[in-house]
Formats: structure tokens, C-alpha cells, sequence
């Protein structure tokens, strides 16, 4: 499954390898992929093990506002 999360608030490589980080490491995430020029964030994962509620969370506690999904 595949899905893009609108993100707020990302302006460098930092902010990309942060957001890509905290998604990577969840249960059922196989991938995330930062566009700063966009502000997406593209995602592939296992919808059976990880939910868009819980990437959202997680990108949030980050610091950063998930703004559609």
C-alpha cells in the first residue's frame, strides 16, 4: 500500500532524515521518502501492521504537522 502524507514545517536535510527516521522505524513501514520541495512524504507499508493514524503521530512528535494524508 502506498499513500502521501502532506507535511508542514520540513526545510532541510535534517527535517528529511528526521521524518524519513521516525517512519522507517515503525512496524510495517518499508519505506518513506522526504520531497522538500513538495512537503510530501511518500510512504509504502503494511496496512495489516502499521496505520495512518500511527505515521501521523509519530511524524508529529517529531515537531512537524501532517496536514492531509
Amino acid at each position: 500500500m502506498k499513500t502521501r502524507l502532506a507535511v508542514k514545517g520540513m526545510t532541510c536535510g535534517h527535517c528529511k532524515m528526521s521524518v524519513e527516521g521516525v517512519l522507517n522505524e515503525l512496524t510495517g513501514v518499508k519505506s518513506a521518502e522526504v520531497d522538500l520541495t513538495t512537503g510530501n512524504v511518500e510512504v509504502t507499508y503494511d496496512q495489516a501492521e502499521v496505520t495512518l493514524d500511527k505515521m501521523r503521530e509519530a511524524v508529529e512528535e517529531q515537531g512537524y504537522d501532517v496536514v492531509a494524508s
